[in-house]
């Protein structure tokens, strides 16, 4: 499931340093970066003419590097500079040109556009004279690719520093950084693609990768392969919803106890009436029980607390979402354990742990570290942070999964993937990658009951 390094902008800095000592030339680092750009521009553009945008410092010398690169492959290259060049590996790039350089203020547009302005470490925004032109060649471009990020942004916390284009692609330099996936730059990248150099990025935070999961044992059978309890409240569609994903996630038995018996769903869900809230904890004494899912449609009154303290003492692997967390932010509870996973979108949870310093990623580690569980910190841009350091961020999402229930099959499928793997952090990783291959399988403007029969298709592409 590891998807690549994400590295913030001191520890690229620490990996460009590691690599020179190791004895690698800083301008041969230079040349390999915009020699893999320049390839890909290539692919993508093939002979379409180019504007290059360079700044003053290394993210401009790759530019130099890259008009170099796509002039010797035939194509009609025009350079555009923001001033003099200032770093010597820079000043080497702009001389290995040799070709004329305009004024990026007063450039013409071309049908491809590469921003090579500023990159990783940018501390504030462009001059808006600059970010104005910048927006306006973009816009009159067909094809327009960002050199590492697009300029603008901060790196470690994906916040905008001036206004910024919407860019086709984002070329990254190295290893990912986190505005690639943090919002709202990660809204300005684009298609992202990586170009390696030879360094060795490495860091606890990792882009989420495809999940490998493993069919079950020739002799599994319903309780080997993890049975789910979920403990309903109420509004029975959320318990449904969760039930059934959970039901599909590769549990082989869900149990839902609630005070409603279902009209509809599957039949393979057993449904245990219970009226009493006292009455969950008599249920909770089957020992198969491999992991319980509390707070789709729990509620909020004085039963659904009793409900969710029943299940805090059970001793089972949690899942607590929605009502769970919203209890648990109003009694200050936030000390839960290893074996948990929390699902809190950002209301959620800003109730439960406040409003906490950095960025998102570092949000979500602070509130793993405070509550001993995996978080799952919702979004466009989902975090899944671990206890021990180790953080997972999911980019690209569907905006078509801002509906209501989506959080609740997320919910369901994370219990599932917890019995069946018996890890919080891979069965929370799982459950996200899966919820958004099976948005990706959905058409537009669809519901959470439908993610429910793409859910088959999204496991069966990854065994």
């Amino acid at each position: 499931m590891r998807g690549g390094a994400i590295l913030t902008a001191s520890q690229m800095r620490a990996a460009e340093q590691a690599a020179f000592d190791a004895g690698i030339d800083p301008y041969d680092l230079m040349e390999q970066a915009g020699a893999a750009a320049a390839e890909i521009i290539w692919r993508a553009g093939h002979m379409r003419d180019v504007l290059i945008l360079c700044g003053p410092g290394n993210n401009g010398g790759d530019g130099f590097v890259v008009a170099r690169r796509l002039r010797e492959r035939g194509l009609s290259v025009r350079v555009a500079a923001l001033g003099e060049s200032r770093t010597s590996w820079a000043q080497r790039a702009r001389k290995a040109w040799d070709g004329p350089v305009e004024d990026m203020m007063t450039a013409a547009p071309a049908t491809q556009l590469v921003d090579a302005l500023f990159g990783t470490g940018l501390s504030r925004g462009l001059d808006e004279p600059v970010a104005e032109q910048l927006s306006d060649l973009v816009a009159r471009a067909t094809a327009s690719y960002a050199i590492d990020l697009p300029s603008g942004v901060e790196t470690d916390s994906g916040a905008l520093l001036s206004a910024t284009p919407r860019f086709g692609a984002c070329i990254a330099l190295g290893a990912w950084k986190p505005a690639h996936l943090l919002h709202p730059a990660a809204g300005h990248c684009g298609r992202l693609m990586l170009a390696p150099l030879d360094m060795a990025p490495d860091s606890d935070v990792q882009r989420l990768g495809a999940p490998r999961l493993a069919a079950p044992a020739a002799d599994a059978h319903k309780y080997s392969r993890g049975l789910v309890a979920v403990v309903g409240g109420g509004m029975p569609g959320a318990s449904l919803l969760a039930s059934e994903a959970a039901a599909r996630s590769g549990a082989g038995s869900v149990r839902r106890l609630a005070a409603d018996m279902p009209t509809s769903g599957p039949h393979a869900i057993i449904n245990r009436q219970v009226d009493r809230a006292d009455a969950i904890a008599e249920q909770l004494t089957d020992k198969r029980i491999a992991a319980l899912l509390v707070g789709p449609g729990l509620g909020l009154d004085d039963g659904a607390r009793a409900r969710l303290r029943a299940a805090l003492d059970s001793g089972y692997r949690l899942v607590l979402d929605a009502d769970a967390l919203t209890l648990l932010g109003e009694e200050g509870e936030r000390t839960i354990g290893r074996d948990a996973i929390l699902t809190p979108h950002e209301g959620e949870f800003r109730r439960l742990f406040g409003d906490l310093p950095g960025s998102k990623i570092d949000r979500a580690c602070a509130a793993a570290h405070s509550s001993g569980a995996v978080v799952v910190y919702k979004g466009p841009d989902s975090v899944i942070a671990a206890p021990d350091g180790r953080v997972a961020v999911a980019g690209g999402a569907t905006p078509w999964l801002s509906t209501a229930g989506t959080g609740d099959v997320l919910a369901g499928l994370a219990a599932g993937r917890l019995a069946v793997t018996g890890d919080p952090f891979r069965a929370a990783c799982e459950a996200v990658w899966l919820h958004g291959d099976a948005a990706r399988r959905c058409r537009p403007a669809f519901v959470a009951d439908d993610l429910l029969a793409a859910l088959p298709a999204a496991i069966a592409a990854r065994l």
